[in-house]
């Protein structure tokens, strides 16, 4: 190219960052196409002249100029050029590089020079290196040419790219314009190979032409040419794709071991080095693997607090903040119904905070988020009502679990027992995970039908009396008996709490309204309204907005009631009455018997099953390979820390805790940072500790901010339940079959449990998990809730026992496969699927 001086440059005219982007030099700006369609022809003429053409390998210089140098005296060795034409050659690859977007100028002399750009990963060390593509028409030139260098050491070269990245690749085609060579399409060809993983690992092994060629030779027999003729409808190029998977998988049956296909994105990795530590492996030795999760996790303990210096984990605060605060007052209300108000919202905000804080400072995995959760609630209420039905007291035989809890919990990590969790599979993760979702979303609406029932919609209401500081409180009403036969006088009082008008319908509104705001917020942050970081800044604030939004139409609306947000002043129990924040064990109103001291380990067992299997499908969910977390996770300290606090907690009267799934992986969303383009995938997680230590901070802080918190109406809250329940739902395979049940199969997904697997199988393991779902339902919503834990844990033999039997491997493989993969053994090669995002 050529600017308004007529002074040479090379202009960028397209880049590989994960996709191809061109530059439009009339409209001056960049378009991206997911996939990069070459011409036969261009391939053709790339292969002739690399097999004519010069090529250095491992080239030791380290500038720009010095490496132009090298290639015009070997293309002058090798009588590839005149020696009269080195100068001008030489002249040409070193003009200013143009990063700017000027206007095309007509040429002059024949020099069109075009410049293209490859990024590429190298994932056993995470660094991205680069490849430069210089294509252009010098006149002077006899005929086409072709020089290709592999330096030794990726260099940064001046100028060279736009951004400053390390260059591994120079590949450089220059000859007359009168010739058949398209010189764009060819460089773009180049590009394009260099942008294939396959190509680019083998032009960095190779030693001679032959094996650079070989794989030109290899990328085109994979490649598909369509005829010449015209093509109606997008629909008409739907057989290619099936096609093309069996070409990759025949280029994948001579490659090495070492080389994985992921069908779905169409990219393939290289793994090589040793593989990951296995954090479920046995040591054989007592506390081995607490041990092995300590040293993995603690060597990267400084970069845990630097890592936080980021404006996403800001972010992810303030949203982690409501989403953990939401749950702590809805499931401290609702706890404090179920037990008769011995524990609730003052002693969950409290756990909740100290524990969250220890947990964030100690633990292995600090990205999970602890909390209160439907299971144990679940247990708490089918334990005071068996606490109550046989008269025994129940905050008192809540530390007596604890103790057992502790001793539970310390044989288990001792044993190594966290690799139990290898038998939880996707089947029984996905139930577990469905109905915890089922709980937040009926809870929503058990509270908006409570709201419903307190206010129903009549004709007529009472008038307020609108002179009184506070016209929605309880009207107090006194009525005397005089008995004449003894001259004494009863008096009885009767609070009665009126309906209101017009709350339901308000309460409703906010429900639905900060639902609805948040979800399409959420929804925003990936749409192409606005630049990309106010998107992600406004997705990432979805849920405080929406909150915020709601307070604001709520104070606004003077003349309706709304519940609001109870948040105790001070460090006050919720029932002074009846305990402190010192339980005794030995009994507080009454002697708790020696014997029941002893059969508490019962419900400890129960409950340490429900912590177990919470925390650590959790911690599975949240450590998914596909989420390339790199510091490791702790099954085994995190267990001891969590079950440990849990049961010491039970001496203070507050509730234990455990990972909460839901609030855990919306907070490995909110750290994860997205590459960009029109397909983005996941780069890394900020994985730190300061996000979680302040959340919980803030969580226990909100006791002094009552004044703040007491505006918030309870339905916005019932809106960010219902959020957070209908979201953990996406990305769950389970729900993703259900809903295939009411969708005919011409519009199935093109996933293996859709396609390999025969509808009605596919229908029928569904079914099978439905009725484990609706039976674990029942079960919780029973007397014997207590029985729940060993319901769900029936579910494992229950999926051993259809392997084989009722259902192939085959078909199990592809309906319950682990780790996002499915490998088909009967077929050639690997074909590697990848799975949705698991469950929150």
């Amino acid at each position: 190219m050529k600017d308004q001086k007529q002074e040479a440059y090379w202009q960028e005219t397209g880049r590989w960052g994960g996709y191809e982007e061109s530059f439009d030099p009339q409209a001056g700006v960049w378009a991206s196409s997911n996939i990069s369609y070459l011409t036969f022809k261009s391939l053709i003429q790339l292969r002739r002249t690399l097999n004519t053409g010069v090529t250095i390998f491992d080239c030791e210089e380290r500038t720009l100029a010095s490496i132009a140098e090298k290639m015009v005296n070997e293309m002058v060795n090798k009588k590839e050029i005149r020696p009269g034409d080195r100068e001008g050659l030489l002249n040409s690859l070193l003009p200013n590089q143009s990063q700017s977007d000027p206007e095309r100028q007509a040429l002059s002399d024949g020099l069109d020079l075009q410049k293209f750009s490859v990024k590429e990963r190298r994932e056993e060390s995470d660094r991205v290196e680069a490849s430069m593509v210089l294509v252009g028409a010098l006149d002077f030139l006899e005929r086409p040419t072709v020089v290709f260098v592999r330096l030794k050491e990726a260099t940064v070269l001046d100028s060279a790219l736009e951004t400053p990245l390390p260059v591994r690749f120079v590949f450089v085609l220059v000859g007359p314009s009168k010739s058949d060579m398209d010189y764009h399409e060819t460089g773009r060809a180049m590009a394009a190979l260099m942008a294939d993983k396959v190509f680019n690992q083998a032009a960095l092994q190779a030693k001679s032409t032959r094996e650079l060629t070989d794989a030109v030779v290899d990328f085109m027999d994979c490649s598909i040419v369509i005829p010449p003729t015209e093509i109606q409808n997008e629909a008409m190029l739907s057989s290619i794709i099936s096609f093309q998977k069996k070409l990759l998988q025949e280029r994948f049956r001579s490659s090495e071991p070492s080389v994985h296909l992921d069908s779905k994105t169409r990219k393939v990795s290289f793994s090589s080095g040793t593989p990951p530590e296995d954090p479920l492996s046995r040591t054989g030795r007592p506390f081995g693997g607490m041990i092995k999760d300590i040293k993995r996790r603690y060597q990267y303990y400084k970069s845990d607090i630097t890592d936080a210096l980021n404006a996403q984990v800001l972010a992810a605060i303030i949203f982690i903040y409501f989403a953990a605060l939401s749950p702590a007052v809805t499931f401290g209300g609702l706890l404090a119904d179920k037990v008769d108000n011995m524990m609730g919202v003052p002693e969950l905000l409290i756990s909740t905070s100290i524990q969250g804080i220890i947990f964030c400072f100690v633990a292995a995995q600090p990205v999970l988020v602890i909390g209160f959760s439907g299971p144990l609630l679940v247990f708490e209420e089918a334990f005071f009502a068996f606490c109550k039905s046989q008269g025994i007291e129940y905050i008192v035989g809540r530390v007596w679990v604890g103790v057992w809890l502790v001793i539970i919990v310390v044989i288990i990590v001792a044993f190594e027992g966290s690799f139990l969790v290898r038998f939880i599979s996707r089947f029984t993760q996905e139930i577990f995970s469905i109905l915890i979702s089922l709980i937040f979303i009926y809870e929503t609406f058990a509270k908006l039908g409570r709201t419903f029932k307190a206010h129903p919609l009549i004709l007529n209401y009472d008038h307020l009396n609108t002179t009184i500081e506070n016209p929605w409180h309880p009207r107090v009403e006194e009525t005397v008996i005089y008995d004449n036969a003894t001259g004494n006088t009863t008096i009885i009082v009767n609070t009665i709490k009126p309906p209101y008008p017009n709350t339901a319908l308000l309460s409703m509104c906010l429900m639905f309204g900060c639902f609805f705001i948040a979800f399409f917020l959420r929804q925003f942050k990936n749409g192409t309204f606005l630049p990309g970081k106010v998107r992600r800044l406004i997705g990432d604030f979805g849920v405080p907005i929406s909150i915020f939004l709601m307070v604001v139409l709520d104070y606004n609306i003077e003349d309706t009631y709304t519940q609001k947000l109870v948040v105790p002043k001070g460090l006050m129990v919720s029932n002074p009455a009846k305990r402190g924040w010192i339980i005794n064990p030995f009994g507080e109103h009454q002697t708790f018997p020696v014997w029941l001291m002893f059969a508490c380990c019962v419900p400890a067992v129960l409950v340490f099953i429900l912590i177990f299997l919470e925390s650590q499908i959790t911690t599975l969910i949240v450590s998914k390979p596909e989420r390339k977390m790199v510091k490791g996770s702790g099954f085994h300290f995190d267990l001891l820390v969590l079950v440990g606090m849990g049961g010491l907690s039970a001496i203070f009267g507050v509730p234990w805790l455990s990972a909460a799934t839901v609030r855990s992986v919306t907070h490995a969303n909110a750290l994860t940072v997205m590459s960009k383009g029109p397909k983005p995938v996941i780069e890394k997680v900020i994985e730190q500790r300061i996000s979680g230590i302040v959340v919980a901070l803030l969580v226990g802080l909100s006791i002094l901010m009552e004044p703040i918190l007491k505006m918030i109406p309870m339905s916005a809250l019932f809106g960010i339940f219902l959020y957070m329940g209908v979201t953990s739902l996406n990305g769950i395979q389970l729900w993703d079959r259900i809903l295939l049940l009411f969708i005919p199969k011409k519009y199935h997904p093109d996933e293996p449990y859709a396609t390999r697997v025969s509808t009605g199988r596919m229908h029928l393991f569904t079914a099978i998990q439905v009725v484990c779902l609706a039976i674990l339902w029942i079960v919780k919503s029973s007397p014997v809730s207590l029985a729940l834990p060993f319901i769900l844990i029936l579910t494992i033999p229950l999926r051993m026992c259809m392997t084989g039997h009722l259902f192939t491997e085959l078909e199990m493989k592809c309906l319950d496969a682990d780790d996002a993969k499915v490998t088909f053994e009967e077929e050639p090669g690997q074909d590697v699927y990848c799975e949705s995002q698991m469950p929150l």
